[in-house]
């Protein structure tokens, strides 16, 4: 291969090369980010976009196995899940990372690591109260927590900062988990990142 057929392979793979981008879902524990997550992930998957989701409880399992609930703990188990991120989306994958993140500083770091490698990054705020959430109450903790079985419980007996500009608000208490998904598709398609 010639010096100049290789600048040109490298110059159509440039520009062939599909933007990857972080969606972050926030959101109470049992609000609906995973859910909506994987339905848009099947969505992406059919428009023919390399996907992955980096899912809160299998990130604690496997990556951040050992971390407990501190504040301390918690921060350094969401700049692991951005850090990862952030990793495959600079190399053309949409990461849709369903984690609580309850703490505004500790979502702020993972956005301020985007913008300097110059990743695209969505704040989505999935803004279910808490009384839905613990009707919901998909994996037991809010009956836990009220039994006094555990303590620490994300918006409950322990602070969660809502998102004060998130990219995108969803109010999954209001409509279906196709109609959440298909709203964040809206807002990935309007930014090019669909």
């Amino acid at each position: 291969m010639t010096a100049a057929q290789d600048i040109q392979d490298t110059q159509e793979t440039q520009e062939n090369h599909v933007t990857g981008a972080t969606i972050w879902l926030t959101g109470l524990p049992s609000a609906g980010k995973t859910t909506i997550a994987y339905e848009l992930a099947a969505t992406l998957r059919d428009a023919g976009r390399r996907v992955e989701v980096l899912d809160g409880d299998e990130i604690r399992e496997f990556l951040s196995a050992g971390l407990g609930f501190s504040r301390e703990d918690r921060h350094t188990n969401v700049q692991r899940i951005g850090f990862v991120a952030e990793l495959l989306a600079s190399n053309g994958v949409q990461v849709l990372v369903p984690v609580i993140a309850p703490y505004e500083d500790s979502r702020e770091a993972v956005r301020k690591r985007h913008k300097a490698e110059g990743t695209p990054y969505v704040e989505v705020h999935v803004a279910t109260p808490v009384d839905v959430c613990s009707v919901r109450d998909v994996k037991g903790l809010y009956a836990k927590q009220a039994a006094g079985e555990i303590s620490g419980l994300t918006g409950v007996d322990d602070p969660y900062d809502e998102p004060r500009n998130p990219d995108l608000r969803i109010e999954s208490q209001n409509q279906t988990v196709q109609e959440s998904a298909a709203q964040l598709y809206a807002l990935l398609t309007e930014r090019g990142l669909a």
